[in-house]
């Protein structure tokens, strides 16, 4: 067997799990929504937004536009361009990759990438090349699996829309749990608050969002100091 691609699916193994039931939980819901195998398919393979996947289900079922969710899918994932900067010279060594590796840079895939230890008989491009298309099989399988068992499940799966809500609730306490300034934490709350009462539940989320990226650029100053001072001590 191909000991690049051995080596490639041994650093892969820790990130599988979690693809395979976020994937899953993706794919029911979008049963649930009355969307088909083929749209599971189809986010799987050209959106591979992980969470915001499932976000993007609870915001069309609500009715929100295509532009507000493209919108809001931008604001969550602009962390990849920054991730991507310290790739760029990487992959653009990599031929006709290239852009595919740009485009399914995801936490996951830079977190290995940016940890691995090559072996020196190994080719570095196909290792990560190899990393990054089986997560990404991966995630595409474990869509088209949850919308095909979404449609066994004998019972009603009505209210599974809340998981969404949940997933980021547990990941909010978990990173004000980590991080040593809860500045970004407190911003995003009051914004999110101030827009819902003025604009409503359907309408706040993109200035709500705005005004936070906006409002953490102009304190990224103090945010620095205080992850400094916490560090020090």
């Amino acid at each position: 067997m191909n000991k690049n691609l051995v080596f490639a699916l041994q650093q892969v193994v820790p990130v599988i799990f979690p693809y395979l039931f976020i994937g899953i939980a993706f794919g029911v819901l979008m049963d649930e929504a009355g969307y088909s195998v083929g749209w599971s398919f189809i986010s799987g393979v050209f959106i591979y937004a992980g969470s915001m996947q499932i976000v993007m289900v609870s915001l069309l079922t609500a009715g929100a536009s295509l532009g507000t969710i493209a919108m809001m899918t931008f604001f969550v994932n602009a962390r990849h361009i920054f991730y991507g900067i310290a790739f760029i010279d990487t992959f653009r060594k990599m031929g006709w990759k290239y852009p595919y590796m740009v485009v399914t840079l995801t936490d996951e895939v830079y977190s290995i990438l940016c940890a691995v230890n090559y072996p020196n008989d190994l080719e570095i491009k196909k290792v990560d090349f190899y990393i990054t298309l089986i997560l990404h099989l991966v995630w595409i399988f474990s869509c088209v699996a949850g919308a095909l068992f979404g449609q066994l499940i004998p019972f009603d799966l009505a209210g599974i829309e809340f998981s969404a809500t949940a997933f980021f609730v547990t990941v909010c306490m978990n990173q004000w749990q980590q991080m040593d300034s809860h500045l970004p934490a407190i911003t995003g709350l009051i914004s999110a608050l101030v827009f819902y009462f003025i604009l409503g539940p359907n309408q706040f989320i993109l200035p709500a969002l705005s005004v936070s990226v906006l409002a953490l650029v102009l304190m990224k100053t103090k945010i620095h100091q205080t992850l400094t001072m916490a560090i020090d001590q």
